[in-house]
C-alpha cells in the first residue's frame, strides 16, 4: 500500500469517527403548558399537571425542571400548570 493510500484510508477514518451530531448540540425546549377549572382546588390541581403532561408527551419531549403551578381562588377554580420540555 502506498503512502496516499495509507493516508487516505487514515482521513477517511477520522472523518467517519467525527460524522455524528455535535457534542455540544443545542437541544429544543418549549415551555409547556396545562390547565383546568374544576370545583376543588385540588381536583384542577391534578387536572392541570395531568393536562400538562399530556401536552409534553404529544409533542414527544422530556420534562426538564420543576413544574410551576399558580391557581386561582374563583369558582370554579382555575389552575396553570407550566414547565420546561426538550426534544
Amino acid at each position: 500500500m502506498n503512502i496516499m493510500a495509507r493516508v487516505f484510508v487514515i482521513v477517511a477514518a477520522v472523518l467517519l469517527a467525527n460524522a455524528g451530531p455535535p457534542v455540544n448540540a443545542a437541544r429544543h425546549c418549549v415551555m409547556a403548558g396545562g390547565s383546568a377549572n374544576m370545583i376543588t382546588h385540588d381536583l384542577a390541581v391534578f387536572m392541570a399537571k395531568a393536562a400538562l403532561g399530556n401536552s409534553i408527551k404529544g409533542m414527544g419531549a422530556k420534562p426538564v425542571g420543576p413544574i410551576k403551578l399558580k391557581c386561582d381562588s374563583s369558582v370554579p377554580v382555575y389552575c396553570l400548570a407550566r414547565q420546561k420540555a426538550c426534544k
